[in-house]
């Protein structure tokens, strides 16, 4: 008669040469040191919902990991009446077509029109369960195996800015605020990579407009933020302008990785010896030590990409910023439209 085994020991069969066997470990560990201290079946009702969250985003999210996407942001309050509404229908419908998947909270409102300007095709709907206001809209919900259902807040805004390559954000109330708030948070701490961010509102609507005078009346002036902070987002009217500051973010610079204890630019062309020369004169508050250099490195897909490398002070990601802008507006040779991972060349410099 066969002997049941348990799961930790169907388990233990399973991580047999799986390359991440010592962090599956060691996270099964951490799970059996809270089981000795926890008996509340809330915690335990956390723990598991955080966990499904988590697994069942990286299901959904595996098949599109080579495609940039855009997330959408704003009111699921809008109506189709409002110009909001077809803003957001418009750019989601362009960015659809430049190549890009786009992102929603799946609800209503600014999120409705941009999965029907995207399409099934090219809609991704990350929906939350609350009690009132958040259902998935009809244009997201019919699409097979592109709408995902989250237990908890923090493991959707999780995914939002794990798999997002840019951050439009339409007016919006207290969800948006916190959704812009969180992405501004972690890319100003460093805790996520330099992405673009983009405050869109229709021509004419103040929204945004007095959002930033607050921001640099009250925060700036009373040095709450520094003072390149505020070039962590660009400001946008028209569907056509903020999905140019979302390309040309990506025109030369490609992503950042680190590499001992070195920030890496990798970019899509070399740069000419005497422009590093300027970048390193111009930037040096940038520089935590050392000075910025050139060279090449592997991306995550294993493409040999060029790249500038420097120990970066993080405490000036704004400044950061302000770097990836200079090296986009650089009178090099690429092609006008985004890449997807690997595909883009662009001419080198002539040799000096």
């Amino acid at each position: 008669m066969a002997i049941e085994r348990s799961p930790l020991e169907a388990l233990a069969d399973a991580l047999e040469g799986h390359p991440q066997r010592r962090s599956i470990e060691r996270s099964v560990v951490r799970l059996l040191e809270i089981a000795r201290n926890s008996r509340d079946p809330d915690e335990w009702r956390l723990i598991t919902g955080a966990l499904a969250d988590i697994r069942d985003g990286l299901d959904v999210f595996a098949p599109h990991r080579q495609t940039r996407k855009v997330t959408v942001f704003g009111s699921a309050r809008t109506e189709p009446t409002e110009a909001a509404y077809p803003l957001a229908q418009e750019l989601a419908h362009e960015a659809a077509r430049r190549g890009f998947e786009v992102m929603t909270g799946a609800g209503g409102g600014v999120m409705e029109a941009a999965n029907r300007g995207a399409g099934c095709e090219n809609s991704i709907g990350l929906n939350v369960d609350l009690p009132f206001e958040q259902h998935a809209n009809r244009y997201v919900n019919a699409c097979d195996g592109r709408l995902l259902h989250f237990r908890y807040f923090f493991t959707r805004k999780l995914f939002f800015l794990r798999e997002s390559d840019a951050l439009v954000v339409m007016p919006g109330g207290f969800g948006t605020f916190d959704e812009l708030f969180e992405a501004l948070t972690l890319i100003q701490t460093g805790r996520t990579p330099p992405i673009p961010v983009v405050l869109l509102a229709p021509e004419g609507d103040p929204f945004w407009g007095n959002w930033l005078a607050t921001i640099e009346g009250t925060l700036r002036e009373r040095g709450l933020i520094s003072p390149e902070d505020t070039a962590l987002f660009k400001q946008a009217s028209s569907a056509a302008e903020a999905l140019e500051q979302i390309t040309h973010f990506y025109r030369v610079f490609h992503a950042v990785q680190f590499a001992e204890e070195k920030l890496e630019l990798l970019l899509h062309c070399p740069l000419p010896a005497d422009t590093v020369e300027e970048l390193n004169r111009r930037f040096d508050a940038l520089v935590d030590e050392g000075n910025i250099s050139q060279g090449e490195s592997s991306d995550r897909n294993g493409i040999l990409r060029p790249c500038l490398r420097f120990h970066l002070d993080r405490r000036k990601v704004g400044l950061l910023y302000q770097l990836i802008d200079v090296l986009n507006g650089l009178p090099l040779e690429v092609p006008p439209s985004i890449e997807q991972p690997g595909q883009r060349v662009c001419t080198p410099p002539p040799a000096p």
